[in-house]
Protein backbone atom coordinates (compact mmCIF):
# COMPACT_ATOMS: atom_id res chain seq x y z
CA UNK A 1 0.00 0.00 0.00
CA UNK A 2 2.88 2.33 0.48
CA UNK A 3 4.69 1.59 -2.65
CA UNK A 4 1.24 2.73 -4.24
CA UNK A 5 0.90 5.84 -2.67
CA UNK A 6 4.80 6.73 -3.31
CA UNK A 7 3.70 6.17 -7.35
CA UNK A 8 0.83 8.56 -6.81
CA UNK A 9 2.75 11.39 -8.31
CA UNK A 10 1.21 14.25 -9.31
CA UNK A 11 0.77 13.69 -12.90
CA UNK A 12 -0.41 10.73 -12.20
CA UNK A 13 -3.13 12.49 -10.51
CA UNK A 14 -3.76 14.75 -13.40
CA UNK A 15 -3.81 12.08 -15.62
CA UNK A 16 -6.88 10.46 -13.39
CA UNK A 17 -8.55 14.01 -12.91
CA UNK A 18 -8.41 14.54 -17.19
CA UNK A 19 -9.54 11.13 -18.28
CA UNK A 20 -12.47 11.00 -15.67
CA UNK A 21 -13.66 14.44 -16.89
CA UNK A 22 -13.20 13.29 -20.43
CA UNK A 23 -14.81 10.38 -20.03
CA UNK A 24 -17.98 12.60 -18.37
CA UNK A 25 -18.01 14.58 -21.45
CA UNK A 26 -17.43 12.16 -23.94
CA UNK A 27 -20.89 10.64 -22.34
CA UNK A 28 -22.53 13.83 -22.78
CA UNK A 29 -21.62 14.34 -26.31
CA UNK A 30 -22.72 11.28 -27.83
CA UNK A 31 -26.06 11.28 -24.97
CA UNK A 32 -27.09 15.25 -25.42
CA UNK A 33 -25.68 15.58 -29.36
CA UNK A 34 -23.85 18.21 -30.71
CA UNK A 35 -25.99 20.65 -29.96
CA UNK A 36 -26.52 20.97 -26.91
CA UNK A 37 -23.12 20.15 -25.90
CA UNK A 38 -20.78 21.93 -28.60
CA UNK A 39 -20.68 26.30 -29.62
CA UNK A 40 -21.19 24.52 -32.98
CA UNK A 41 -24.44 25.95 -35.32
CA UNK A 42 -25.78 25.80 -38.74
CA UNK A 43 -23.68 28.81 -39.10
CA UNK A 44 -20.30 27.59 -37.56
CA UNK A 45 -20.22 23.72 -38.73
CA UNK A 46 -16.19 23.56 -37.72
CA UNK A 47 -14.32 24.83 -34.74
CA UNK A 48 -12.08 23.34 -32.48
CA UNK A 49 -12.45 19.93 -33.27
CA UNK A 50 -11.76 20.37 -36.70
CA UNK A 51 -9.45 22.62 -36.61
CA UNK A 52 -7.04 21.26 -33.55
CA UNK A 53 -7.84 18.10 -33.67
CA UNK A 54 -7.96 17.31 -36.92
CA UNK A 55 -6.13 19.78 -39.45
CA UNK A 56 -3.73 20.40 -36.50
CA UNK A 57 -3.33 16.79 -35.59
CA UNK A 58 -2.96 15.52 -39.44
CA UNK A 59 -0.01 18.47 -39.85
CA UNK A 60 1.43 17.63 -36.50
CA UNK A 61 2.38 13.94 -37.42
CA UNK A 62 3.75 14.78 -40.73
CA UNK A 63 7.57 13.98 -38.87
CA UNK A 64 6.15 10.40 -40.42
CA UNK A 65 6.65 10.79 -43.81
CA UNK A 66 9.27 13.50 -43.87
CA UNK A 67 12.07 11.80 -41.84
CA UNK A 68 11.00 8.30 -43.47
CA UNK A 69 11.57 10.14 -46.86
CA UNK A 70 15.18 11.49 -45.71
CA UNK A 71 16.41 8.23 -45.08
CA UNK A 72 14.82 5.92 -47.65
CA UNK A 73 14.33 8.32 -50.64
CA UNK A 74 16.70 10.62 -49.75
CA UNK A 75 19.67 7.93 -48.21
CA UNK A 76 20.23 10.55 -45.50
CA UNK A 77 21.49 7.64 -42.94
CA UNK A 78 22.33 9.62 -40.12
CA UNK A 79 18.45 10.27 -39.56
CA UNK A 80 17.58 7.05 -39.10
CA UNK A 81 17.78 6.56 -35.77
CA UNK A 82 15.16 8.83 -35.94
CA UNK A 83 12.38 6.97 -38.28
CA UNK A 84 10.59 5.10 -35.52
CA UNK A 85 9.80 7.51 -32.83
CA UNK A 86 8.58 9.75 -35.63
CA UNK A 87 6.54 7.03 -37.37
CA UNK A 88 5.21 6.55 -33.61
CA UNK A 89 4.41 9.65 -32.98
CA UNK A 90 2.74 10.11 -36.75
CA UNK A 91 0.39 6.67 -35.94
CA UNK A 92 -0.52 7.98 -32.63
CA UNK A 93 -1.74 11.53 -34.41
CA UNK A 94 -3.48 10.02 -37.10
CA UNK A 95 -5.45 7.52 -34.54
CA UNK A 96 -6.09 10.46 -32.69
CA UNK A 97 -7.40 12.21 -35.42
CA UNK A 98 -9.95 9.67 -36.54
CA UNK A 99 -11.52 9.57 -33.17
CA UNK A 100 -11.63 12.98 -32.95
CA UNK A 101 -13.17 13.10 -35.96
CA UNK A 102 -15.92 10.52 -34.46
CA UNK A 103 -16.89 13.22 -31.82
CA UNK A 104 -17.07 16.04 -34.32
CA UNK A 105 -19.42 14.00 -37.15
CA UNK A 106 -23.17 13.99 -36.44
CA UNK A 107 -23.82 10.52 -37.28
CA UNK A 108 -20.57 9.09 -36.61
CA UNK A 109 -21.84 5.17 -36.90
CA UNK A 110 -21.51 6.67 -40.81
CA UNK A 111 -18.32 6.83 -40.95
CA UNK A 112 -17.17 4.12 -43.01
CA UNK A 113 -19.68 5.41 -45.37
CA UNK A 114 -17.03 7.04 -47.96
CA UNK A 115 -15.94 3.10 -48.39
CA UNK A 116 -18.89 2.07 -50.01
CA UNK A 117 -20.36 5.93 -50.97
CA UNK A 118 -18.35 7.52 -53.66
CA UNK A 119 -18.98 10.91 -54.40
CA UNK A 120 -15.86 11.74 -57.05
CA UNK A 121 -16.89 15.30 -56.79
CA UNK A 122 -15.90 15.81 -52.99
CA UNK A 123 -12.31 16.56 -51.96
CA UNK A 124 -13.77 15.16 -48.48
CA UNK A 125 -13.64 11.48 -50.39
CA UNK A 126 -9.92 11.98 -51.09
CA UNK A 127 -9.18 13.04 -47.82
CA UNK A 128 -11.06 10.36 -46.25
CA UNK A 129 -9.43 7.42 -47.94
CA UNK A 130 -6.05 8.93 -48.06
CA UNK A 131 -6.02 9.36 -43.56
CA UNK A 132 -7.44 5.84 -43.78
CA UNK A 133 -4.70 4.09 -46.40
CA UNK A 134 -2.27 6.00 -44.64
CA UNK A 135 -2.70 4.89 -41.20
CA UNK A 136 -2.68 1.32 -42.41
CA UNK A 137 0.82 2.44 -44.12
CA UNK A 138 2.03 3.37 -40.81
CA UNK A 139 0.57 0.78 -38.62
CA UNK A 140 2.59 -1.89 -40.67
CA UNK A 141 5.74 0.73 -40.56
CA UNK A 142 5.71 0.35 -37.32
CA UNK A 143 4.67 -3.19 -36.62
CA UNK A 144 8.24 -3.99 -36.52
CA UNK A 145 8.60 -2.63 -32.68
CA UNK A 146 5.85 -5.12 -32.27
CA UNK A 147 7.70 -8.11 -33.79
CA UNK A 148 11.01 -7.39 -32.05
CA UNK A 149 9.19 -7.28 -29.10
CA UNK A 150 8.76 -10.90 -29.19
CA UNK A 151 11.81 -11.62 -31.17
CA UNK A 152 9.84 -12.31 -34.73
CA UNK A 153 12.71 -11.99 -36.80
CA UNK A 154 11.85 -13.72 -39.62
CA UNK A 155 8.48 -11.61 -39.53
CA UNK A 156 10.50 -8.69 -38.98
CA UNK A 157 12.64 -9.43 -42.36
CA UNK A 158 9.33 -9.84 -44.39
CA UNK A 159 8.41 -6.50 -43.29
CA UNK A 160 11.52 -5.08 -43.62
CA UNK A 161 11.72 -6.02 -47.10
CA UNK A 162 8.45 -3.91 -48.09
CA UNK A 163 9.72 -1.24 -45.68
CA UNK A 164 10.76 0.99 -48.84
CA UNK A 165 7.53 0.10 -50.74
CA UNK A 166 5.49 1.32 -47.69
CA UNK A 167 7.53 4.32 -47.47
CA UNK A 168 7.02 5.73 -50.88
CA UNK A 169 3.03 5.00 -50.32
CA UNK A 170 2.93 6.92 -46.86
CA UNK A 171 4.92 10.06 -48.96
CA UNK A 172 2.45 9.93 -51.87
CA UNK A 173 -0.35 9.75 -49.76
CA UNK A 174 0.64 12.38 -47.38
CA UNK A 175 1.59 14.44 -50.25
CA UNK A 176 -2.37 13.94 -51.40
CA UNK A 177 -4.12 14.47 -47.73
CA UNK A 178 -1.60 17.17 -46.31
CA UNK A 179 -2.40 19.45 -49.47
CA UNK A 180 -5.98 18.35 -49.77
CA UNK A 181 -7.16 19.95 -46.31
CA UNK A 182 -6.06 22.85 -47.76
CA UNK A 183 -8.14 22.05 -50.60
CA UNK A 184 -11.34 22.28 -48.77
CA UNK A 185 -11.15 25.49 -48.74
CA UNK A 186 -11.11 26.55 -52.04
CA UNK A 187 -14.90 26.36 -52.21
CA UNK A 188 -15.63 29.22 -49.98
CA UNK A 189 -13.33 32.24 -52.00
CA UNK A 190 -15.92 34.56 -50.16
CA UNK A 191 -16.37 33.18 -46.69
CA UNK A 192 -12.90 32.82 -45.89
CA UNK A 193 -10.89 35.98 -44.71
CA UNK A 194 -8.56 37.04 -47.84
CA UNK A 195 -5.50 36.78 -45.57
CA UNK A 196 -5.96 33.09 -45.72
CA UNK A 197 -7.90 32.37 -48.70
CA UNK A 198 -5.65 31.96 -51.71
CA UNK A 199 -5.70 29.69 -54.63
CA UNK A 200 -2.43 28.24 -53.47
CA UNK A 201 -3.61 26.69 -49.90
CA UNK A 202 -3.28 22.83 -50.90
CA UNK A 203 0.60 24.39 -51.43
CA UNK A 204 1.04 26.16 -48.20
CA UNK A 205 -0.94 23.57 -46.14
CA UNK A 206 1.66 20.81 -47.52
CA UNK A 207 5.05 23.24 -46.85
CA UNK A 208 3.72 24.22 -43.90
CA UNK A 209 3.65 20.43 -42.79
CA UNK A 210 6.89 19.49 -43.56
CA UNK A 211 8.25 22.29 -41.52
CA UNK A 212 6.18 21.03 -38.73
CA UNK A 213 7.29 17.50 -39.37
CA UNK A 214 10.92 18.53 -38.22
CA UNK A 215 9.74 20.52 -35.52
CA UNK A 216 7.95 18.19 -33.94
CA UNK A 217 10.84 15.62 -33.87
CA UNK A 218 12.86 18.57 -32.22
CA UNK A 219 10.15 18.93 -29.62
CA UNK A 220 9.62 15.31 -29.34
CA UNK A 221 13.38 14.62 -28.77
CA UNK A 222 13.70 17.13 -25.93
CA UNK A 223 10.32 15.96 -24.18
CA UNK A 224 11.56 12.32 -24.42
CA UNK A 225 15.40 13.40 -23.02
CA UNK A 226 13.31 14.57 -19.84
CA UNK A 227 10.64 12.02 -19.35
CA UNK A 228 12.62 8.55 -20.34
CA UNK A 229 15.96 9.78 -19.86
CA UNK A 230 16.64 9.51 -23.97
CA UNK A 231 18.11 12.52 -25.98
CA UNK A 232 19.31 12.79 -29.31
CA UNK A 233 23.07 13.94 -30.06
CA UNK A 234 23.23 17.34 -30.90
CA UNK A 235 24.56 17.17 -34.09
CA UNK A 236 20.94 15.70 -35.37
CA UNK A 237 19.25 18.01 -33.44
CA UNK A 238 21.40 20.69 -35.06
CA UNK A 239 20.85 19.59 -38.59
CA UNK A 240 16.77 18.98 -37.83
CA UNK A 241 16.44 22.85 -36.89
CA UNK A 242 18.48 23.46 -39.82
CA UNK A 243 15.99 21.51 -42.65
CA UNK A 244 13.16 23.18 -40.59
CA UNK A 245 14.71 26.61 -41.07
CA UNK A 246 15.52 26.02 -44.67
CA UNK A 247 11.12 25.27 -44.68
CA UNK A 248 10.24 28.09 -42.67
CA UNK A 249 11.82 30.63 -44.57
CA UNK A 250 10.63 28.35 -47.76
CA UNK A 251 7.02 29.04 -46.68
CA UNK A 252 7.36 32.56 -46.17
CA UNK A 253 8.54 33.52 -49.38
CA UNK A 254 5.81 31.54 -50.57
CA UNK A 255 3.39 33.37 -47.73
CA UNK A 256 4.90 36.77 -49.21
CA UNK A 257 4.83 36.00 -52.57
CA UNK A 258 1.10 34.69 -52.35
CA UNK A 259 -0.31 37.74 -50.85
CA UNK A 260 0.94 40.15 -53.01
CA UNK A 261 0.07 38.46 -56.04
CA UNK A 262 -3.57 38.48 -54.46
CA UNK A 263 -2.93 42.47 -53.32
CA UNK A 264 -4.45 40.69 -49.92
CA UNK A 265 -0.66 42.87 -48.41
CA UNK A 266 -2.58 45.30 -47.36
CA UNK A 267 -5.19 44.04 -45.07
CA UNK A 268 -1.86 42.72 -42.80
CA UNK A 269 -1.99 46.34 -41.64
CA UNK A 270 -5.41 47.04 -40.87
CA UNK A 271 -5.76 46.64 -37.24
CA UNK A 272 -8.60 44.34 -37.36
CA UNK A 273 -8.72 41.00 -35.53
CA UNK A 274 -7.95 38.52 -38.53
CA UNK A 275 -5.06 40.94 -39.08
CA UNK A 276 -4.07 40.63 -35.10
CA UNK A 277 -4.22 36.84 -35.45
CA UNK A 278 -2.18 36.74 -38.59
CA UNK A 279 0.29 38.18 -37.31
CA UNK A 280 0.78 36.48 -34.50
CA UNK A 281 0.52 33.33 -36.10
CA UNK A 282 3.39 34.46 -38.20
CA UNK A 283 5.24 35.58 -35.41
CA UNK A 284 4.86 31.95 -33.96
CA UNK A 285 5.47 30.08 -37.00
CA UNK A 286 7.83 31.68 -38.83
CA UNK A 287 9.50 34.91 -37.14
CA UNK A 288 10.62 33.43 -34.00
CA UNK A 289 11.74 30.05 -35.01
CA UNK A 290 13.84 31.21 -37.80
CA UNK A 291 15.30 34.05 -35.90
CA UNK A 292 16.56 31.45 -33.06
CA UNK A 293 17.86 29.00 -35.77
CA UNK A 294 19.33 31.32 -37.35
CA UNK A 295 21.93 32.58 -35.10
CA UNK A 296 24.42 30.25 -34.52
CA UNK A 297 24.90 30.40 -30.58
CA UNK A 298 20.59 29.74 -30.19
CA UNK A 299 21.05 26.96 -32.76
CA UNK A 300 23.92 25.04 -30.65
CA UNK A 301 22.17 26.05 -27.70
CA UNK A 302 20.45 22.84 -25.68
CA UNK A 303 17.26 24.74 -25.86
CA UNK A 304 17.79 26.71 -28.61
CA UNK A 305 16.49 24.24 -31.05
CA UNK A 306 13.82 22.73 -29.32
CA UNK A 307 12.14 26.76 -28.14
CA UNK A 308 12.77 26.92 -31.88
CA UNK A 309 10.51 23.62 -32.68
CA UNK A 310 7.51 24.67 -29.89
CA UNK A 311 7.28 27.99 -31.48
CA UNK A 312 6.74 26.75 -34.99
CA UNK A 313 4.05 23.67 -33.47
CA UNK A 314 2.50 26.48 -31.88
CA UNK A 315 2.62 28.54 -34.99
CA UNK A 316 1.08 26.24 -37.32
CA UNK A 317 -1.91 24.92 -34.58
CA UNK A 318 -2.77 28.65 -34.89
CA UNK A 319 -2.67 28.97 -38.89
CA UNK A 320 -4.80 25.97 -38.88
CA UNK A 321 -7.31 27.57 -36.19
CA UNK A 322 -7.12 30.89 -38.19
CA UNK A 323 -8.18 29.00 -41.74
CA UNK A 324 -10.97 27.01 -39.91
CA UNK A 325 -12.62 29.23 -37.44
CA UNK A 326 -10.89 32.56 -36.95
CA UNK A 327 -10.96 33.29 -41.05
CA UNK A 328 -14.46 32.48 -41.18
CA UNK A 329 -15.82 34.41 -38.35
CA UNK A 330 -17.16 37.57 -40.18
CA UNK A 331 -19.27 35.80 -41.63
CA UNK A 332 -19.90 32.66 -39.66
CA UNK A 333 -19.98 34.69 -36.50
CA UNK A 334 -19.15 34.47 -32.78
CA UNK A 335 -17.66 30.99 -31.72
CA UNK A 336 -16.05 29.63 -28.78
CA UNK A 337 -15.91 25.84 -27.79
CA UNK A 338 -17.42 24.71 -24.93
CA UNK A 339 -16.17 22.75 -22.08
CA UNK A 340 -16.75 19.16 -23.43
CA UNK A 341 -14.62 20.49 -26.32
CA UNK A 342 -11.81 21.72 -24.81
CA UNK A 343 -12.04 18.91 -22.22
CA UNK A 344 -12.80 16.26 -25.01
CA UNK A 345 -9.76 17.65 -26.71
CA UNK A 346 -7.50 17.24 -23.71
CA UNK A 347 -8.39 14.26 -22.99
CA UNK A 348 -7.33 12.72 -26.26
CA UNK A 349 -4.04 14.50 -26.56
CA UNK A 350 -3.25 13.17 -22.58
CA UNK A 351 -4.05 9.59 -24.31
CA UNK A 352 -2.29 9.96 -26.79
CA UNK A 353 1.10 11.06 -24.50
CA UNK A 354 -0.05 8.06 -22.44
CA UNK A 355 0.09 6.09 -25.88
CA UNK A 356 3.47 7.32 -26.55
CA UNK A 357 4.86 6.66 -22.86
CA UNK A 358 3.86 2.99 -22.98
CA UNK A 359 5.27 1.96 -26.53
CA UNK A 360 8.72 3.64 -25.36
CA UNK A 361 9.01 1.68 -21.91
CA UNK A 362 7.52 -1.51 -24.01
CA UNK A 363 8.56 -1.27 -27.54
CA UNK A 364 12.31 -1.39 -29.18
CA UNK A 365 11.10 2.57 -30.23
CA UNK A 366 14.36 4.37 -29.79
CA UNK A 367 17.76 3.28 -31.78
CA UNK A 368 20.87 3.23 -29.68
CA UNK A 369 24.00 4.86 -31.95
CA UNK A 370 22.78 8.30 -31.87
CA UNK A 371 20.46 8.02 -28.88
CA UNK A 372 22.47 8.28 -25.24
CA UNK A 373 21.23 8.23 -21.63
CA UNK A 374 20.62 11.69 -20.26
CA UNK A 375 22.13 11.90 -16.38
CA UNK A 376 21.21 14.57 -14.62
CA UNK A 377 23.96 15.05 -11.69
CA UNK A 378 21.27 17.33 -9.56
CA UNK A 379 17.74 16.46 -10.27
CA UNK A 380 17.08 20.07 -9.95
CA UNK A 381 18.88 21.39 -12.75
CA UNK A 382 17.43 21.78 -16.11
CA UNK A 383 20.91 21.07 -18.25
CA UNK A 384 21.45 17.58 -18.36
CA UNK A 385 25.53 16.67 -16.81
CA UNK A 386 26.38 15.10 -20.22
CA UNK A 387 25.78 18.59 -22.07
CA UNK A 388 27.92 20.55 -19.42
CA UNK A 389 30.86 18.49 -19.01
CA UNK A 390 31.25 14.28 -19.31
CA UNK A 391 33.56 14.16 -16.22
CA UNK A 392 30.96 15.58 -14.17
CA UNK A 393 28.92 11.97 -13.16
CA UNK A 394 30.89 8.74 -13.88
CA UNK A 395 27.92 7.20 -15.60
CA UNK A 396 28.27 9.67 -18.28
CA UNK A 397 31.84 8.58 -19.19
CA UNK A 398 31.25 6.91 -21.90
CA UNK A 399 29.85 9.94 -23.72
CA UNK A 400 34.00 11.15 -24.06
Amino acid sequence: MAEKIKKLTFWNVMFGLIVIVGVIATIRRFALGLGATTGLSDAVPWGMWIGFDVMSGVALAAGGFTISALVYIFNLKEFKPIVRPAILTAFLGYILVAVGLLFDLGRPWFIWHPIIFHNPHSVMLEVAWCVMLYLTVLALEFFPAFLERYRLTKAVKVIKIATPVLVIAGVLLSTLHQSSLGSLFLIVPHKLHPLWYSTRLPWLFYTSAIAIGFGMVIVESYLSSRAFGKSLERHIVIDLSRAMLVSLVFLAVLRVQDLIARDALHYMFQGTFEAQMFWIENALLIIIPVTLVAIRRIRHHPMGPYFAGLSAVMGLVMNRMNVAVTGMSAHTGYYWPSWEEIMITVFLVTLGFAAFAWAIRNLPVFGHTPWREVVYVNPLQKTPASEQSPALHPANAWLR
